[in-house]
């Protein structure tokens, strides 16, 4: 009994409002710092480690978004709320990606987002929105939503990472980063493997929307609804250009960043417009 004390008010500091998104963005940020560390001094950094450092830091970044999510009125999903979850669902699907192909280099760009949005959302005034207490089929279309919103966001990196390794070895100086990056042709593949898993979620998403929603085009969801069926399209384009025509290096890096910037204004626009301009 006499370690049980100390123990019940360790978890009960932890559970404070405040401590989980702290935890988070530290251990993000110490992850961060030792991958790039390590690769600033061309050194692999050691996977088990990063992952270990990754893993706790996103545990606490759940441990925050349940508290702030889960309200007595239903889900708070505000914009910045919103933003912390994405980056989460984000982290996670990398974490898990990694497992199996080489896709560590992300995180150094994807744990710095985890813990900004971690810090947002527990720092930044709620939007005026109210809370989300709906039945399964709605909740089933949000968490594909952001299901799909992660993996395009994955993909949208991975663009990035692509387009700067391209740059570095057509130059003939390729930092530490890109040196330990997979082959070219590797990077771009991983690209559209990103790609058609988001596109397929995103084509869920709008499915599941159009099944359970009263009006997918009512006044406050018709920007929403018109710029995700464009983004839709728009990858569903590169996708078919991939496949019939052999797309590949700028232009589908250029189709990317088009889509994700049109699924972004769909998602983040329409609630920064509604929740902090026009106050609905």
């Amino acid at each position: 009994m006499p370690h049980s004390r100390p123990f019940g008010l360790v978890l009960y500091g932890f559970m404070h409002p405040l401590l989980p998104s702290l935890a988070a963005a530290c251990l993000y940020a110490g992850a961060t710092a030792y991958q790039g560390l390590r690769l600033a001094r061309r050194e692999v950094p050691d996977r088990r480690l990063l992952a270990l450092l990754a893993i706790l830091a996103l545990l606490a970044h759940a441990v925050g978004l349940y508290n702030q999510l889960l309200t007595p009125n239903g889900l708070n999903l505000d914009f910045f709320n919103a933003a912390s979850l994405i980056a989460a669902a984000v982290i996670a699907l990398t974490l898990l990606a990694c497992a199996r192909i080489p896709v560590e280099n992300l995180l150094l760009l994807l744990l710095p987002l985890g813990a900004l949005t971690a810090l947002l959302a527990q720092f930044m005034p709620s939007g005026t929105i109210q809370p989300i207490n709906e039945e399964p089929g709605i909740l089933a279309h949000i968490l594909l939503s952001i299901l799909a919103y992660g993996m395009l966001t994955i993909a949208m990196f991975q663009s990035l990472l692509l387009l700067l390794q391209d740059h570095q070895l057509k130059h003939k100086h390729p930092s530490g980063l890109i040196r330990n990056f997979p082959p070219l042709q590797t990077m771009e593949s991983l690209l559209f493997g990103f790609l058609w898993a988001g596109w397929g979620l995103l084509s869920l998403s709008l499915l599941s929307g159009w099944l359970f929603l009263e009006d997918l085009f009512a006044q406050h969801l018709a920007h929403k609804t018109l710029l995700a069926c464009v983004a839709w399209l728009v990858f569903g384009v590169l996708l078919w250009g991939r496949h019939q025509l052999g797309w590949r290096g700028h232009k589908a890096i250029r189709w990317t960043l088009a889509g994700f910037c049109l699924l972004m204004l769909a998602y983040f626009g329409s609630k920064l417009v509604r929740e902090f301009i026009l106050h609905i």
